[in-house]
């Protein structure tokens, strides 16, 4: 038997230089690394290893941060805290609205995973908040400020992970934990309560129902709502060598929400780490009306028509791509027209494979015009390091989390007449994580930061929760992409260049580098010659452009 070593060496190899295009699953590879589950334990301990060298290093003392109030996005910065670099966060056209420490949400061992939301019908939003005892519930009020309500306990042991999704009022909560199922929680019992007087609601006897049926061992990876079509979907349930399910999907009417049924299971794919699923409304004829899944099965985009949910497995199509590592999740640009589809790998920046083997995030784009096959057209690569998470689409505009560069925001809305991605830019972001700010391309490639936001509140309030630290609420104040720099052959420019000068260009990089990613800029620390030659009436500023119009310094051999 090959080792999974010399798979994943070959992997790499051959998608160093790889522009993303679709291929066919390998099948020897498939059955070593995923269908084995070998990658999905790595993927597990590698995230644990993560969290518990932050939980050595204090980075879950979450009470050592104070609550945050409006605080505006100023020159790319939020300085909640002047002068406090770990509470002055990156930004583009996002402004901080609140901050609450997981401790001041009831959850003192942070260790933040999901959140969904909800709107009542007077307007009233409400978040559920994942945590690694449960989960938090709070109230985005008007103005922004995020209030704490209440809570409900793990149903079974604690977990990292912890998924939510909505139904109507209800929220569906699944989680990794052994004997936890699937919790469905009424939103409604939340409209009444003091926040002065938080509510610990009982883990089972508060719940509307509790759903297990086709979960062997009562722990799910994910759960997926078709709320036009009144049903859920637990995937990614354990062991992969059930028989009935095979940690495929698991369908669960919802119709009667105090009354789960079971569907049935599409287990002709095994493991599926994440689905969307849609009435099918697309320029493919031949599945107009039908029910189809979207599924992200840690190798391949397979798609399904669950339409017959009675223990039956019909795979449209099943295919993969160059750099493929982990395919993770994705989500459709526009429901109403099924033509274009984004998706996330959650190992490639990791592991150094395909185009985002630099460590910089990458975006497929697959065009999905025939479902029987899909084609991937083109990719969005990131300007900062991270590892990119789960992503949603609203209008064109996805929005996306990338764990320690937290919530991006791309236009999409170029992709229906350009799938390449060349029209694709970032129009917004907010970064979470201030400690790898000065890290070599803005961030850490690792399993810190957020997985997770909400984006659909009417009010255009963004929530994002975070493993360490707690929950934060932004909102966006436009959406027009940075534009590059103007750059003029002034003599503030050329005192930087000043290529006459031995080691000039290479102390300016230097500086510069520094100087822009400080969110305080001080005249007193510009160089002489910048002194000198910059403007008068704003030195700063004038430094600031020369800066960004340098060239990139060459890395170090």
């Amino acid at each position: 038997m090959v080792r999974a070593s010399s798979y994943l060496g070959s992997l790499a190899v051959l998608a160093a230089s790889a522009v993303a295009k679709e291929i066919q699953p390998n099948e020897a590879i498939a059955a070593e690394l995923y269908d084995s589950g070998k990658i999905h334990e790595q993927v597990i301990a590698s995230k644990k290893a993560e969290f518990a060298r932050q939980r050595a290093a204090g980075a879950y003392n979450s009470e050592l941060w104070p609550e945050l109030g409006y605080t505006p996005c100023v020159n790319g910065w939020a300085e909640a805290v002047v002068g406090d670099r770990l509470n002055t966060f990156r930004c583009h056209n996002a402004d901080l609205y609140s901050f609450l420490s997981h401790a001041a949400l009831g959850g003192p061992l942070a260790e933040g995973s999901s959140s969904w939301g909800w709107t009542n019908d007077d307007g009233r939003e409400f978040v559920a908040i994942g945590q690694y005892e449960g989960t938090a519930f709070a109230e985005i009020l008007s103005d922004g400020k995020l209030v704490y309500l209440g809570r409900l306990p793990q149903y079974s042991s604690p977990s990292e992970w912890r998924e939510i999704r909505s139904y109507k009022h209800y929220m569906v909560i699944g989680s990794e934990a052994v004997g936890h199922g699937i919790q469905i929680f009424d939103m409604k019992k939340l409209l009444d309560i003091d926040p002065a007087s938080p509510v610990v609601f009982d883990a089972k006897l508060d719940l509307t129902s509790h759903f297990n049926a086709l979960l062997p061992l009562g722990r799910a990876h994910n759960v997926v709502i078709n709320e036009e079509l009144n049903y859920g979907v637990a995937v990614g349930a354990m062991p992969r060598t059930d028989p009935l399910c095979a940690a495929g999907l698991n369908f669960f009417d919802l119709t009667d929400p105090a009354n789960p049924v079971s569907l049935g299971c599409a287990k002709g794919d095994g493991y599926v780490h994440d689905a969307q699923c849609l009435v099918y409304r697309g320029p493919d004829k031949r599945y107009q009306g039908r029910d189809i899944c979207y599924g992200y099965n840690e190798d391949t985009l397979t798609i399904y028509d669950v339409t017959d949910k009675a223990n039956v497995t019909n795979i449209i199509s099943r295919i993969s791509y160059e750099g493929a590592s982990y395919t993770h999740q994705g989500w459709v640009l526009d429901v109403n027209n099924q033509e274009f589809l984004v998706l996330d790998d959650e190992l490639d920046e990791v592991r150094g494979n395909g185009p985002g083997g630099d460590g910089y995030p990458v975006t497929f784009i697959w065009d999905i015009r025939d479902l029987e096959n899909p084609k991937q057209t083109g990719v969005f690569t990131h300007p900062t390091k991270a590892i990119d998470h789960n992503q949603y689409v609203i209008d064109n505009y996805i929005y996306q989390s990338h764990y320690g560069a937290g919530l991006r925001v791309l236009d999409g809305r170029s992709i229906p007449t350009d799938p390449t991605g060349a029209g694709v830019c970032e129009a917004a972001w907010f970064d979470i994580y201030p400690e790898d700010d000065d890290f070599e391309g803005g961030g850490y490639v690792g399993f810190v930061g957020t997985w997770s936001s909400y984006a659909y509140f009417p009010s255009g309030y963004i929530f994002i929760n975070t493993i360490e630290r707690g929950a934060f609420v932004v909102k966006l104040t436009g959406k027009d992409c940075p534009k590059a720099p103007v750059c003029n052959a002034d003599n503030c420019l050329r005192s930087f260049r000043a290529n006459s000068i031995p080691g000039r260009l290479e102390e300016s990089q230097a500086f510069c580098k520094t100087f822009l990613s400080s969110p305080v800029k001080d005249a007193a620390v510009l160089p002489s010659h910048a002194v000198q030659n910059c403007a008068k009436e704003d030195k700063v500023a004038q430094a600031s452009s020369a800066c960004a119009c340098l060239p990139t310094a060459t890395p170090a051999p």
